[in-house]
């Protein structure tokens, strides 16, 4: 969208609509504007395709805020992660039509009827790991991707795994999101002709080490076709996600 946004101001400039003027001052905004203590990044989406994201958390509101303002200006789309309801009451005084997810603690701003392509599997082990599974398919959603979910389908009842083979064996890339052992990537990628991304969680007993030993467990499977991203990064898996499914 900012590509289009850019080529339309070219093209108001080259036939007279806009002076030089007016395109200066809407070019100088356009690599980054400086609020002071933040540093917004307007042309992020000119060369990933994904607008720049706010991590809230360690933020105050009012930054927060100042930060949704000045990309609200420029983008259609635009996510907040780690994100307080508090954080949203305030925000969505600024715009109605933010929404947000409680579990994922993701606000989100998106284009009406936007159309969703490719094919995203979002499957997390148990039900406590569904936190980290809404922040990486909110993620890959808001960045165009068709995303379905499978929740609660972990290995100690691998039956629920496996009555979902077709969408396992459909989908363009997929996310596993698991704690404890950590073992669900593993059994993903051996049944998944696709690549498949290991999301290990802070949830488990005392030897799972905060989410190290399922990190470990994925780093260290067979199956060839697992990544794996840091502990709880639902939207390193979620970006990383999107990214692969807008490739084909």
């Amino acid at each position: 969208m900012e590509i289009e946004k850019l080529e339309h101001l070219l093209n108001q400039f080259k036939n007279g609509d806009v002076d030089l003027k007016q395109t200066l001052d809407t070019l100088k905004h356009l690599p980054f504007e400086d609020l002071g203590f933040a540093k917004v990044d307007h042309h992020r989406a000119l060369r990933t395709g994904f607008p720049e994201v706010v991590f809230c958390q360690g933020k105050t509101h009012e930054q927060v805020e100042k930060i949704f303002q000045s990309l609200e200006k420029k983008n259609d789309n635009i996510l907040l992660t780690r994100a307080e309801p508090e954080l949203f009451s305030k925000l969505q005084k600024m715009n109605d039509r933010l929404i947000y997810n409680e579990l994922g603690r993701t606000i989100t701003l998106e284009a009406e009827n936007r159309e969703k392509t490719g094919s995203v599997l979002i499957i997390s082990a148990g039900t406590a790991d569904i936190p980290v599974a809404e922040e990486a398919a909110v993620t890959a959603s808001i960045a165009g991707a068709k995303v379905e979910r499978i929740y609660d389908a972990g290995v100690a009842g691998i039956h629920r795994l496996l009555a979902h083979t077709e969408k396992i064996q459909s989908a363009r890339c997929i996310v596993t999101v698991a704690g404890m052992e950590g073992a669900l990537p593993s059994v993903v990628g051996g049944l998944a002709p696709c690549p498949v991304i290991g999301v290990p969680t802070s949830v488990g007993y005392g030897s799972h080490l905060g989410g190290l030993t399922p990190m470990l467990t994925m780093l260290n499977a067979c199956a060839p076709n697992i990544t794996v991203v840091n502990i709880d990064n639902g939207f390193g898996a979620g970006f990383s996600a999107a990214l692969i499914n807008s490739s084909k």
